[in-house]
Order: C-alpha cells, then structure tokens, then sequence
C-alpha cells in the first residue's frame, strides 16, 4: 500500500482471485522439487526403513485365515514369512506381498484352527521385523445370511428400538407434571446426555489408543465431533429461524437429541455385532442385558422437550425411529464388515451432536429465564446429578 492507504494500480489490476492463489501455486511447487529431488535420499541409505504393520480385521473359515493389514509406517516393507503358532506356514497375499505407505493387503493362510482356541499369527518382513497378531477364541466368522442378519436385527430391536420406545412412553405422565417439575427433568436430560457424550468419548479414545498412526485417529477424533457439534448448530439455526413459536422449537430440539442418541446407539451397536462376531458371546449377551437398561433414559431424554407441547403419535414413531433403529444397522455393521475407522468416527460424530444437543436445551432454557429468575437452583442441580447417577448406575452392568 502507498502513504495514503490504498493498494498500488498494479495489485488493484490483479484479480484477487490469482492473489489468493499465489501462495499455494509456489507451495506447490516446493513440494515437488523436494519429492522429485529428494535430498534426505542420502540419509535414507544410511539407516534401515521403518516399518509399522496394523491388523484391520481377522476373518475365520473352516481350514483358513484371513487377515486384513495395512502399512501403518513411512516407508514400504515386504511380508516375506508367515508363522502360525511359531510353525512357518504358507501363504498368499493380494495384491502383493509388498505393501506401500498408507497401502492395504489381504493375507490368506490355509490353517486347521481349532474352535475355541487361542492362534498367534506372526508376520516377518523381509528385513526381519516381525509384527504379531492374536486370535483370543477362534470361532467361524459370520457369513451374510437370512438368518444372521434377522438375529442381529432382534439384537439392535432389543438394544436400541424397544428400550428407546419404553422410556417414551413417560410423555402422558411428563405432560401432567408442574413446570419447575418439567424444568428439573429438562436437567436430568442435560445429564443424561453429557455423561452419554463423555461415555462415546472414553470409547473413542480407547479405539485410538489400537490405531494405525497413520491415519491419525486423534485427528479423525476431532474432526467427527467438532463437525457434528457445528453442523447441528447451523441446522438448529436454520430450523429456529424458519420455525420461532415454541411448538416448533421444542419438536426441533427433540429431533436433534433423537439425531444425537441414534448417532451413539449406531456405536452401541457395533460394538454388539463385533462381539458377537468375535466369539465373545458372553460379552455380548451383558452388553445387549446392559445397554437395554441404559437406553431406556435415552426415550426419556427424547420426549422430555415435549412435556408442554405433546406430539402426535407419527412424530413420536420417527423420533423413536431416529433414536434406536441405527442400533440395528450397528449390530450388521459391526457383525459383518466391523472396522475399528467405522467405530472411531460414529463414537466421535455421536459425541459431538450429543454434546451439541446439551448446549441446546441449557442455552433455550438460559433465554426462558432471562431476566426473571436465576437458571441454576438446587432443584434444577439435583435433577442435573440424577441424571449422571442414573447413567453411571445403568453404566455398570455394561462394564461388567
């Protein structure tokens, strides 16, 4: 700029549009001559590469094994040995048996497992680094039949569906209660809710600590809950200012908490598929016995925003179909095609939207009472620490 604060004739003629771009068309070319050129080549022949092998998924057949892996370091490596229970065995790898950085392969080792039983699968590079993998219970992988997918519909029905309805069914008692009673429950809601967002959290951080680096799970972590925290905000916006009587708002904001709910059930789910499908039947039968009781606040959560305006029986139907059904398509997700990305980004989105849905009720809550009365009373933190107390008590027979 001149003396007099305005842009020179030559950078006014220039469309901004090109300024804009400058910088990343010369960060672009950087690039390329540093990867064409490559002058750390000369340190990479000093050291040996390094090599990071992660297990996707194992699946198990009669007389085979299949193991799902992708290169999980910066530079390429060769699976050249396979051990089956420190016995050599032979095998077969597509696409090849030479995995580039970020690639993926599939490994099929034709050996007699035995059922119920505990196999170790160990890779060897052609350097030398091995990478080790154990199968806990071996038990047939499920195959995509008529009948599994009806049982684990029944299991996401039970989990999620029927729970969720349970806990809705309060609706005609909640609209017979006084209004601080209605505004006490708003809390238990709100508490319901934060301890379930913290819950998707632990579950999320957890998947983390197992991830391939390379595909930066904190990274996947933040984006999946802050996306979905913010992308509720502006449709929750957009909503209020297309719809500003109360009726409106408050069927709004059950939606949004249905949306949030069937986002972390879609996570419940899977995770009562994978069991399942690993052979951890136990497990799965406590989290099915445990997540059923823990859902049943979730329909109470659902329906609490309406305690003043009620609903007709179709919003009550697609509010309950929101929340739970995603259970059900969890359950096939996880029992069939389970990946520890598919878990990590619906804990992360569900978290996020249920953290969002939180803020909600706390802020239009915050709005009724300015100026005549203050927000925060006993009654109100006490229907607030109910709310976590019911959870963590529900919480325990999952954890069991």
């Amino acid at each position: 700029m001149n003396g007099s604060g305005q842009q020179p004739r030559a950078s006014r003629r220039v469309p901004a549009l090109v300024l804009a771009l400058l910088p990343l068309v010369l960060l672009g070319l950087l690039v390329a001559v540093f990867v064409t050129s490559d002058p750390t080549a000369v340190l990479k022949a000093s050291f040996p590469p390094i090599e990071e092998l992660a297990f996707q998924r194992v699946t198990l057949e009669p007389g085979l094994i299949t193991l799902r892996v992708s290169n999980d370091g910066p530079d390429p490596l060769t699976i050249a040995q396979v051990m089956v229970d420190d016995a050599y065995w032979n095998f077969t790898i597509e696409p090849d048996s030479t995995i580039d950085r970020l690639g993926n392969a599939t490994v099929k080792i034709p050996y007699a497992w035995v059922k119920d039983e505990t196999h170790v699968v160990k890779f060897i590079t052609s350097t030398g680094v091995t990478f080790e993998h154990e199968i806990e219970v071996a038990v047939e992988s499920p195959r995509p039949t008529a009948a599994l997918f009806g049982l684990f519909a029944i299991l996401g029905i039970y989990v999620g569906v029927l729970p969720v309805a349970m806990g809705m069914m309060w609706l005609p008692a909640l609209r017979r209660t006084r209004r601080k009673f209605i505004e006490v429950l708003l809390f238990l809601t709100i508490g319901l809710l934060v301890f379930l967002g913290f819950d998707a959290l632990e579950e999320a951080l957890e998947i983390v600590e197992g991830f391939p680096r390379v595909y930066q799970g904190m990274g996947l972590l933040v984006i999946g809950g802050i996306g979905s925290f913010a992308l509720l905000t502006a449709l929750n916006n957009e909503l209020t200012a297309r719809h500003g009587d109360a009726a409106d708002s408050s069927a709004t904001l059950s939606y949004m908490i249905a949306s949030g709910i069937g986002l972390h059930n879609l996570a419940e789910g899977l995770a009562i598929g994978a069991a399942y499908a690993l052979g951890e039947i136990t497990l799965g039968s406590m989290l099915v016995l445990g997540f059923m009781l823990h859902n049943i606040t979730e329909g109470l959560a659902v329906v609490a925003p309406l305690a003043k305006s009620g609903a007709a029986l179709r919003r009550l139907v697609c509010l309950g179909a929101i929340a739970g059904g995603p259970t059900i398509i969890g359950a096939w997700i996880g029992g069939f095609t389970y990946s520890p990305l598919w878990s990590l980004l619906f804990l992360a989105i569900g978290a996020g939207a249920i953290f969002q849905v939180a803020w909600q009720i706390l802020a239009q809550m915050a709005r009724q009472h300015e100026p005549r009365s203050p927000l925060f009373d006993f009654a109100n933190l006490g229907g607030l620490m109910a709310g976590f107390l019911i959870m963590y008590t529900t919480g325990l027979l999952v954890a069991i």
